[in-house]
Order: C-alpha cells, then sequence, then structure tokens
C-alpha cells in the first residue's frame, strides 16, 4: 500500500466515524452542588446558570437570589461580570426583573430582592450540537408559597468566531391566575428595571507617587451605542444595542459585552440606563405600567454578544446586522 493509499483510506475511516457520530460536539454541561449549570465550550467555561439560592458569605440573607447567569467567561477565560457587589449587592451578572411589581395592589421589588422572588421549578431542555448548546428553565415568581407569575427561560449560545460569542435570550412571562403589573423605578424617574448586565472589577490604576491612595482610581470603560461612545451616566437615551467594553481585572486585554434587543419586543428600541461603574440594561416598560394577564404571554428577546477588544476590534456593530438578519 502507498502512501496516497494510506491517506486516502484514512480520511476515508475518519469521515465515516464523523458520519456515525464519532465526533463529540463541542459545547457540554455541567451540574454541581444542587445550585449550578455550567457550560463549557471544548475546556473553556461559557457561562453559569445559577437555579439554586445563591448567597456570597458576608453578604445579608436577605439577598439570597436564585434564577440568573453568573460568571459569563469571555473567550480568552476572563470573568466578565459580577455578583453582589458591594456598591449593588442586588446586582447579579445578566438578569431580568423589575422594580416593581404590583400583586393585588402590593408592591414589590424583586431588582432589589425585596419580595415577590424568582424560584427555579424544572428544567424544560438541556442539548448541545456542535452548532449550538441549549437550555430552558420554568421558573416561578412566588409571593409566599403562592406563584403569582410563570417565567419560561430559553438560552442557546452559539459558538465562538475569532471576534465574539452570540447568546440568544428568550424569556416569556404569565400571569398564573390573576393580573400583575410590572415596571421600572418611579421615584427618580429612571425607569430601570427589566433586562440588565452587571460587569466585573475593572483593573485599578495606581496613585500617582506621592498621592494617598485613596485618590487611585480605576481603568475607565467604555459604553457605546450606535451613535458613538456615551457620557458616564445615561438615563433614557434610545437605542436598539448598547456594548460595555473595558481591561477587567481577570483580562490581560480589553473585553466587553453588548445587549442587542429583538425587534419585536414592546416599544423598540427602548430606552436604557447606562453606568460607567459596571451596569447597562434597557429600561423597559420604565415609569408605565406593563400588565401581565393570565393566559396572555409576555414575550421579551435579547441577544447578548461576548466579544475581545472594544466595540470597534470586537465587530459589535457587524455583529448586531447579523442578528438583525437572522431571522431569530
Amino acid at each position: 500500500m502507498n502512501k496516497q493509499t494510506t491517506v486516502c483510506l484514512i480520511l476515508v475511516i475518519l469521515s465515516g466515524a464523523a458520519a456515525a457520530g464519532g465526533a463529540p460536539a463541542a459545547f457540554r454541561f455541567e451540574e454541581s452542588e444542587g445550585n449550578y449549570l455550567k457550560l463549557f465550550d471544548g475546556d473553556k467555561p461559557v457561562l453559569v446558570y445559577n437555579f439554586g439560592m445563591i448567597l456570597k458569605d458576608g453578604v445579608p440573607e436577605r439577598y439570597r437570589r436564585s434564577c440568573y447567569i453568573h460568571p459569563v467567561w469571555g473567550l480568552d477565560g476572563e470573568v466578565l461580570t459580577d455578583d453582589f457587589p458591594r456598591d449593588h449587592y442586588h446586582h447579579r451578572g445578566i438578569f431580568w426583573s423589575w422594580v416593581r411589581v404590583e400583586v393585588e395592589g402590593k408592591v414589590y421589588d424583586p431588582w432589589a430582592v425585596n419580595g415577590c422572588p424568582a424560584r427555579f421549578e424544572k428544567w424544560l431542555e438541556r442539548k448541545t450540537t456542535p452548532d449550538a448548546a441549549v437550555f430552558g428553565v420554568q421558573n416561578g415568581w412566588y409571593v409566599d408559597d403562592r406563584k403569582v407569575v410563570d417565567e419560561k427561560v430559553f438560552v442557546t449560545v452559539h459558538p465562538a468566531d475569532p471576534f465574539g460569542r452570540a447568546m440568544d435570550l428568550d424569556l416569556t412571562f404569565t400571569a398564573a391566575d390573576k393580573p400583575v403589573r410590572i415596571g421600572g423605578e418611579l421615584p427618580l424617574k429612571k425607569g430601570y428595571g427589566g433586562f440588565g448586565i452587571r460587569f466585573a472589577p475593572r483593573v485599578p490604576v495606581p496613585a500617582p507617587p506621592g498621592q494617598p491612595k485613596a485618590k487611585a482610581a480605576t481603568q475607565r470603560a467604555a459604553m457605546t451605542t450606535p451613535d458613538g461612545r456615551q457620557p458616564d451616566n445615561v438615563i433614557g437615551g434610545v437605542a436598539p444595542w448598547a456594548d460595555y467594553s473595558a481591561l477587567f481585572v481577570d483580562a490581560k486585554t480589553t473585553a466587553g459585552i453588548a445587549a442587542f434587543i429583538h425587534k419585536s419586543n414592546p416599544k423598540f428600541p427602548n430606552t436604557w440606563l447606562l453606568r460607567e461603574y459596571g451596569y447597562i440594561g434597557p429600561t423597559w416598560p420604565g415609569i408605565e405600567w406593563e400588565t401581565l394577564a393570565p393566559g396572555k404571554p409576555l414575550n421579551l428577546k435579547y441577544r447578548v454578544y461576548v466579544h475581545r477588544g472594544d466595540v470597534k476590534a470586537g465587530r459589535v456593530a457587524e455583529a448586531y446586522e447579523r442578528y438583525v438578519n437572522s431571522g431569530l
């Protein structure tokens, strides 16, 4: 048997093995401690969905919570999200919750982990293929032991390319037996609440020589929308997407996450709350009420785009155009 024949035979054998399902999928799930579902792409961690009731050491018991995503890792293994940050203990990775949830005339604040918590109920789907990893969850919003809203979450994670990775979130909320109203922050008319991302701390900048440590700062973050770079604090700017990029403490180079709003979402494109200290999120329905009615599901869709570099290097605008044209 000559060398050329041997090479051809090897290729045929490998092709046959792949056709028979011999090539393993890149994605895999790993469940641990009855609290966490971790997704890997090969040996690289991608994200953790927290389905148990989570509390960090040293944080008051009242902030124990469930049903959110953290950590989210960048393409080079850096942690991009935060949980239980000291300045806002209630902030939690990628999450979806409202400041005002009214049930039979009483208002709760699950955004701040103050009543009407979300609780995990069961898995709806969990599968991996070479093209995607998908998991589905059924949760409930509860007042004491009474379920008042049914929440279904489906997350689809796509393979990474050299620039970034897309993750789609499909969220459906249905009032259980009586209408429930949801709304954003009202007293200061900031309207925040709903879908949001809390980012990991950034690399500290040493204080100048002779200056006290208290004068030290951190690396600045860049927050960007299709209209360009935004100020440090934005309340109400309208855009279909927003990006937050920085040098995070667990990273060697700049990375970021952009949030894309699906065009089918109510009042698209929405207003935003952008905070340079480490938060971005659309503010829907804002200071107005939205009513969840029994038998009438509310569906919200978002894409999270994790990328290398800043908004330009990560090709965020191009990634958004692909999302718009994907038909999803």
